[in-house]
């Protein structure tokens, strides 16, 4: 397998219209019949601390992860199998389009790095790349 830069953004809550658009966008059509995306989907509801990983349309994988305390991390991988700048360009690119279309506070990206499960998580990782703070969740 190649190596991926992963680009992560931080959405407070799990709002079922941002999750529904983010999988109309950017998850390709065959895994839309998913169930378990489908009941994420209509219900906004899963396992915290789970993610679902997706083929993406554009990208090589599209994550959707339900973190422990409440709130959303929604990513997208780019392959980069010649460890190129113009990818890691783009993947900073990519931090400031998705944290503009799904209003999200914070953005972090780097080469395989899993989705984090938590806002400690987020906050402890050490990523090549991060822009934005998260704020405190409430449920």
């Amino acid at each position: 397998m190649q190596p991926c830069w992963d680009v992560y953004v931080w959405v407070p809550l799990r709002p079922p219209e941002v999750l529904r658009a983010f999988a109309d966008r950017y998850v390709a059509a065959a895994d839309s019949a998913d169930e378990e995306l489908t009941a994420l989907l209509d219900t906004g509801a899963g396992v915290d601390g789970h993610t679902l990983y997706l083929r993406g349309r554009e990208h090589h994988f599209a994550m959707i992860t339900l973190t422990d305390d409440g709130a959303t991390v929604l990513g997208l991988s780019i392959d980069d199998p010649d460890d190129s700048p113009l990818v890691r360009a783009q993947a900073g690119d990519l931090m400031g389009r998705l944290r503009d279309e799904f209003s999200a506070p914070a953005a972090i990206a780097d080469v395989e790095m899993p989705p984090p499960r938590s806002r400690r998580h987020w906050q402890d990782e050490v990523p090549a790349m991060r822009t934005g703070t998260v704020p405190a969740v409430t449920r």
